[in-house]
């Protein structure tokens, strides 16, 4: 800096003249009071500039991720670990928001078609969702620490045709049968039922002591589908039909006879015995999840999703069983799967995905017992942290069904395996035979008829 600037503070001196030779002492001092004042006068001057070219650089913008989550019963835990996440990464923002009606398919089908997917987005895994991988969508989110901790037999679903790894579950999945186990005993119940004849008895029993039987979501048809579909057609059709996956993509499914209509008949016969709530069709998620919660139903049909809600109510004493959904005489074919779980959009910027999927390790490490505190599902991990809430019987029931449905691959809940489209169609299905709108065999027959429907669409 001085070296650059010195030159310009001194004045050049006449050839053969001495410039001091001639002035008294104190004309010397004055000149040298002025030539230092000057030269640190200069120094200021020349070093404005360096200090203007030496400012840091303007902050970066923080990345926002947006994202579309699927958390019907904890939204406030969802909002809670973005919090924290966002604390311990101040560079990251969120733009969180939440779905809404039926099924997650119908969320994300005008997102994928305008191809306007969130960062963050809840999928299941189903061929919908599979297809949106190989179509470049999704990401692969194969070197996740959470996609490395996942349980084998369910990695398998979560992989798409080309082998892209497109998403996590929250939780290994099924649907039981939560039972009041006070209500139980006074009605005489002493042994819990096996087929769904004796699951009748049961019921009938219930009926007889003064209480509700069973509580049906029949407001949400999400948890119909998930539930009574799901093992109807685990029992009805899957466990005769081995070759079930391949015949709904190429819709060869035959559902217009005795078997397909079974599945529905089953939802028909509680409603004509009378053995659901008065409000059926008018109770949505947490309206039956509360019914069972104050004692007002003796059972009711959900997810190891909603241990949490159910488990521990008000002090009742609360006990699961595999829902009998099976004929007398014949096994009960488990229903083992993925619940609804996080997939990262691949056509977001790499700053996007590389936070997103920061996140995503974030969501099922540090920030798992934030959320499964309050759900107590079932984790869908080799390696369990010990901060895992849940109920020890539950889980044990769970893994003894997981074993048993090993030998047929563990094909988790049939509902989600129909087309997206189909997907809505049941739902409109289930509540008409609830309803006593609409007969078991025409349900069945208009089923088979979507789902050929979609075949032959994708096709083209």
């Amino acid at each position: 800096m001085i070296a650059r600037f010195s030159p310009s503070a001194k004045k050049m001196p006449d050839a053969g003249r001495d410039t001091n030779a001639a002035q008294p002492a104190t004309s010397r001092s004055r000149q040298g009071i002025v030539a230092a004042g000057l030269a640190a006068a200069m120094l200021l001057a020349g070093c404005g500039p360096r200090e203007e070219t030496a400012k840091p650089p303007p902050a970066v913008e923080p990345a926002v991720l947006t994202a579309l989550v699927w958390a019907p019963d904890w939204a406030e835990e969802m909002h809670r670990v973005a919090d924290v996440f966002m604390r311990e990464h101040p560079d990251v923002r969120f733009d969180l928001q939440f779905m809404i009606g039926n099924s997650v398919e119908e969320n994300l089908k005008p997102k994928a078609a305008t191809d306007s997917l969130p960062d963050i987005i809840s999928v299941n895994p189903n061929p919908y969702t599979a297809a949106l991988a190989d179509q470049g969508m999704l990401a692969d989110i194969g070197d996740t620490a959470a996609w490395g901790n996942m349980l084998e037999i369910l990695q398998h679903d979560w992989t798409s045709p080309t082998g892209r790894r497109f998403g996590i579950p929250t939780g290994l999945a099924t649907s039981l049968i939560y039972y009041n186990r006070d209500m139980f005993e006074r009605a005489g119940i002493g042994k819990l039922p096996t087929d769904f004849d004796e699951f009748l008895g049961a019921a009938a029993a219930l009926k007889k002591a003064g209480f509700t039987p069973l509580a049906l979501s029949g407001a949400f048809p999400n948890m119909l589908g998930n539930g009574p579909f799901s093992y109807g057609f685990a029992n009805n059709v899957a466990a005769r039909m081995p070759d079930w996956r391949t015949r709904i993509a190429d819709g060869t499914l035959v559902l217009d006879n005795a078997d397909g209509a079974a599945i529905f008949a089953r939802l028909k016969t509680l409603h004509d015995k009378k053995l659901l709530q008065a409000d059926c069709m008018r109770s949505g998620y947490d309206d039956t999840l509360r019914q069972f919660a104050e004692g007002r139903a003796a059972m009711t049909f959900q997810g190891t999703w909603a241990a949490g809600s159910l488990m521990h109510s008000r002090d009742l004493r609360v006990g699961v069983f595999a829902p009998p959904w099976n004929d007398k005489g014949q096994a009960l074919t488990p229903v083992i799967g993925s619940e609804t779980g996080f997939a990262v959009a691949q056509r977001s910027s790499e700053r996007n995905r590389k936070a997103a999927k920061q996140f995503i390790d974030f969501l099922y490490g540090p920030g798992m017992p934030i959320w499964q505190g309050k759900r107590q599902n079932i984790p869908p991990f080799r390696k369990v942290s010990d901060e895992v809430s849940g109920d020890r019987a539950l889980f044990t029931l769970v893994e003894r069904m997981e074993k048993d449905a090993a030998p047929i691959g563990n094909p988790g809940l049939y509902y989600s395996y129909l087309p997206a489209n189909t997907i809505e169609v049941l739902h409109g299905l289930l509540q008409a035979v609830l309803s006593g709108k609409k007969s078991p065999e025409d349900a069945a027959r208009a089923l088979q008829e979507s789902i050929g429907d979609q075949a032959r669409t994708h096709n083209k």
